[in-house]
């Protein structure tokens, strides 16, 4: 009887309490249905670039004005954390030090700020050219940004605590990179090791391994899968999600140790989604959990202030 007696009142304390979900970040988060499917952006806002993390925090950067909007993933609640400085803020990521690296676009610069008050801590140029600087990687020792009018990358350095240093170094890309007409390079990622990127090239879909010592770029052998429109990426271990944006939907690559050679497992598309919560247009991804975010930037609609902009959650893997 007290067996009987001591398994109702376990299996009763089992319905009452909440569940809780700890994540790679040691952060413990809810439930995974509880947070939103579909996550709220300001009107007007023009979203491109994500950085999240570490626990369920994002940034988003603002096309139209360089604004920065800070947001739960848990709640959707979000506000404004740094005024913009009237240019473009595109790609960003986060660092566990609370900063911020984002890409300035047509600006031609970079910017690294805090995201618990707000500051600019550095505002790099980095070419004074024709430049649309799009999408950055952290490494230990770098900040890499890419340049969709050049065929080049800039690498800034990350001094004590992966601080920006004060060296700024152009790589021009060499060996079997295509240029080609368009946008060229924009989204960027490392390697599985770590030892080099890899780098997309949007418009004629190719991806490539570059060595950022040398700046030699070798192209990654796909099995014939195109990657045009290819934007923002996501390395986790040995999966690449590759965000091809005007043709909504997400290429999910299983590369070799060396990045040398790839091949296409998955593609996640508009079908998979709610109407409620689906593409228009995604540029960048980032994960939390089992579960990857995408702003959607929604080209093919004409900016106003009152045009809505969301950002789409997704399962990172089938059956997740």
């Amino acid at each position: 009887m007290r067996r009987l007696v001591l398994t109702c009142t376990i299996a009763a304390l089992g319905v009452a309490l909440s569940p809780v979900v700890p994540t790679a970040s040691g952060v413990t988060a809810a439930p995974r249905d509880t947070f939103p499917a579909r996550v709220e952006l300001p009107d007007g806002f023009q979203p491109e670039g994500i950085a999240l993390g570490p626990g369920p925090t994002a940034w988003f950067g603002s096309r139209a004005d360089g604004d920065i909007y800070e947001v739960s993933l848990r709640t959707g609640d979000g506000s404004v954390i740094s005024q913009g400085p009237g240019t473009p803020s595109v790609g960003m990521k986060s660092d566990r030090q609370g900063r911020l690296y984002v890409a300035g676009g047509t600006s031609g610069t970079a910017r690294i700020i805090d995201t618990e008050t707000g500051v600019v801590l550095d505002d790099r140029t980095l070419t004074t050219g024709p430049s649309f600087v799009n999408d950055v990687v952290l490494t230990r020792t770098a900040a890499w940004f890419t340049d969709s009018s050049q065929a080049q990358l800039y690498r800034v350095d990350r001094g004590a605590g992966g601080g920006p240093g004060t060296a700024t170094t152009t790589l021009p890309l060499t060996g079997e990179w295509e240029q080609g007409t368009g946008f060229g390079v924009n989204g960027i990622s490392t390697t599985p090791t770590g030892r080099a990127l890899l780098v997309v090239n949007s418009t004629t879909g190719l991806l490539y391994r570059v060595a950022p010592a040398t700046g030699e770029a070798t192209e990654v052998d796909l099995g014939g899968a195109s990657l045009t429109m290819g934007d923002g990426m996501l390395r986790h271990g040995r999966t690449l999600y590759v965000v091809r944006n005007r043709i909504n939907e997400v290429a999910v690559l299983r590369l070799s140790r060396t990045a040398l050679t790839g091949r296409l497992v998955r593609t996640i598309t508009a079908d998979d989604l709610p109407a409620s919560t689906s593409f228009d247009v995604p540029t960048t991804v980032a994960r939390f959990g089992s579960h990857l975010y995408l702003p959607n930037a929604r080209f093919t609609t004409p900016p106003t202030p009152t045009t809505d902009y969301w950002v789409t959650k997704v399962r990172a893997k089938a059956g997740d």
